[in-house]
């Protein structure tokens, strides 16, 4: 690692400053711009990867850790349950309020190791660079980073993305966005001057399409400071699966979360299916979702909506093994969603 200046911040208008890490590893004109960059740090368990690989070496390094508050959750007079960016994923495994949230709860229960959740934070896991092993290897110099060719596409590809790969193929690393945005999360934003600005989670996640370079919506001059989840119908009930090639500590080959709400006869009045590891977003599995509106909660319509959440992929010439494994996720998560 390079050497840099440490900054601890005392609150949220004073840290959000910071160039975003996104900026700070383009390359533009054969010229990179790493020392130039100011970042933030929550848990640094990204952060500390990419410097070691000397992706990243920022001059200056700004710590949140110390800002009061910012790690709370708690439910808001609106009847929305507001989750501190600070807050840990240990602590959203473990918090009463978030329990209710079931999908939410067992997402951020099953992520990585116990000792990473206790340090990870909430804000660092959704704005986590991608794992893709050619954007996390100094030799590649891949579209994203400002290059001319995303190398997955003729390369090795077998955990990329099989929907949405215009231009980039890498899949989003965040488990836990996967949940938040089958609950229609919002994602709050403060700038430097104190000022908030709010948008759908959904949203705040960028397409390649849109912009090759940057994986969200996060702005020079802001930081995460919360994300608010709407409080939940009486009927929703919801559910999280994910499929790794090893039980534990890995990174997922599928992720499913959803949320349903039904009626008293069974019959489903408001679905929402969201995939994981699957593009390089969060995928709204939208076709999924009105196959079960308006249909008994059952093995049928569970396999009728695996089936339709797949219209529309684009296997890679060695993840298409991916497809009858999301089909068998997304099943088994809408049966333990009715269930629960």
């Amino acid at each position: 690692m390079r050497p840099f200046e440490w900054i601890e911040a005392a609150s949220s208008a004073q840290a959000a400053g910071a160039t975003t890490v996104a900026d700070a590893m383009l390359v533009t004109n054969g010229e990179r711009k790493v020392g130039e960059a100011t970042v933030v740090k929550a848990g640094g368990i990204d952060l500390i990867d990419l410097m070691k690989e000397d992706l990243l070496a920022p001059r200056r390094i700004v710590n949140l850790r110390g800002i009061a508050g910012l790690d709370q959750i708690a439910a808001q007079d609106d009847g929305r349950l507001r989750l501190g960016a600070l807050a840990t994923v240990a602590q959203l495994a473990a918090d009463p309020l978030v329990r209710p949230y079931a999908a939410l709860a067992d997402a951020a229960r099953n992520a990585a190791s116990p000792q990473i959740r206790a340090v990870a934070t909430l804000g660092g896991n959704l704005l986590q660079r991608p794992r893709c092993w050619y954007f996390r290897s100094a030799q590649h110099h891949c579209a994203r980073k400002g290059g001319a060719a995303c190398f997955a596409f003729g390369g090795e590809n077998q955990y990329h993305a099989i929907f949405d790969h215009r231009g980039c193929a890498i899949v989003h690393p965040s488990t836990l966005a996967t949940a938040l945005v089958a609950f229609d999360a919002r994602i709050e934003l403060t700038d430097a001057a104190g000022g908030k600005r709010e948008t759908a989670l959904e949203d705040f996640f960028v397409l390649p399409s849109r912009d090759l370079h940057r994986e969200n919506d996060l702005r020079a001059g802001e930081i995460v400071s919360a994300v608010l989840l709407p409080q939940l119908g009486p009927r929703a009930r919801s559910a999280h699966l994910k499929q790794a090639e090893k039980e534990s500590f890995d990174w997922p080959i599928a992720d499913v979360a959803v949320v349903l709400e039904a009626d008293a006869q069974g019959i489903c009045r408001r679905a929402a299916l969201v995939l994981g590891a699957a593009a390089p977003v969060p995928h709204r599995a939208r076709s999924a979702e009105a196959a079960l509106r308006g249909k008994p909660l059952n093995e049928e319509s569970a396999r009728a909506a695996a089936r339709a959440a797949l219209t529309g992929a684009a296997p890679l010439t060695k993840n298409a093994y991916k497809l009858p494994i999301f089909e068998a996720v997304i099943r088994r998560a809408i049966l333990a969603a009715a269930q629960a």
